[in-house]
């Protein structure tokens, strides 16, 4: 994959976890991997994947600047990938794996796509809608709730977001 001419260079590698343990350690990699290819892409790096009986059914990063589509977050795509492959809208029996905390929005898709589990690296105390800003998921009317892991691989996909906006402010 190139870099657009305006792409910072990412010097984060890629990971590369063991398929003989697939957790949550492994899918995060998975998702903090497709967060590199959004850094690549001059997008911010933020990754998701969504799994279903232990294989992936949607991965996606951040495409929001290149596609010029505010929905075009990580967890929207994949999530909409997961819906086309198993062919219902209905995700009850799949995890998301995203790098940071989901938004408003993205909290707002993943409990419409009922999904049965949402993992994340970095909380959002400024955005974040799993529990950082506010919890959508603990919303008393609500007829869905997600199933919450915090903090996977935090270390690793925080340090990847903040050298992201670090060499952003430089470059300004």
């Amino acid at each position: 994959m190139t870099q657009p001419a305006s792409a910072l260079p990412c010097p984060f590698e890629k990971r590369f976890p063991s398929q003989l343990v697939r957790d949550d350690g492994f899918f995060m990699s998975l998702a903090y991997n497709q967060a590199i290819d959004a850094w690549r892409q001059d997008e911010v790096p933020i990754g998701a994947v969504v799994v279903r009986e232990g294989e992936i059914i949607g991965a996606a990063h951040n495409l929001r600047d290149s596609s010029r589509d505010p929905t075009a977050h990580a967890e929207i795509l994949a999530i909409t990938q997961a819906a086309h492959a198993i062919g219902d809208w209905r995700l009850n029996e799949a995890t998301l794996y995203v790098t940071k905390e989901p938004c408003p929005m993205c909290s707002g898709a993943m409990l419409m796509a009922r999904l049965g589990r949402v993992v994340f690296a970095v909380s959002d105390p400024k955005m974040g809608c799993l529990g950082g800003a506010t919890d959508l998921n603990t919303l008393p009317r609500v007829n869905h709730r997600c199933e919450i892991t915090r903090g996977v691989l935090e270390r690793e996909c925080l340090e990847l977001i903040q050298a992201y906006f670090k060499l952003k402010r430089t470059e300004e």
